[in-house]
């Protein structure tokens, strides 16, 4: 089993940059896929980006393509969200999650989530 702990949320201007951590520990995380997703108040929980088992299989939303970035360290049991850039509509509280369904997408095949980190962007 792997339990996650999101860090590094904060309060920034827009057009500033944050770097999210999911930090995990347990066992095989290194066999886990990991996605961030986020929550406003009064919405569902969204995709954000997903990283496979390498750096070399990630998805990302189409809001933030372009401007975040996902990476892991499997040596530190790490998962990483670069966001750069950031813009008002990216407030929100961010999650990590392992993937145990098949969708890479959908909120609802993964598990394990942390306790979120906020993220707040003022214009």
């Amino acid at each position: 089993q792997v339990q996650l702990v999101e860090s590094g949320g904060g309060l920034v201007q827009a057009g500033a940059s944050l770097r999210l951590t999911c930090a995990a520990s347990g066992r095989a995380f290194e066999t886990y896929t990991v996605g961030w997703f986020r929550q406003a108040p009064g919405k569902e929980r969204e995709s954000v980006a997903t990283i496979g088992l390498t750096d070399d299989h990630t998805i990302y939303s189409d809001s933030v393509q372009g401007r975040f970035t996902i990476s892991r360290d499997n040596i530190k049991k790490s998962v990483y969200l670069q966001m750069n850039r950031l813009k008002p509509a990216d407030t929100a509280v961010y999650y990590c999650g392992v993937l145990l369904g098949v969708s890479m997408i959908d909120a609802a095949d993964f598990g394990a989530w942390g306790q979120g980190t906020q993220v707040t962007v003022s214009s």
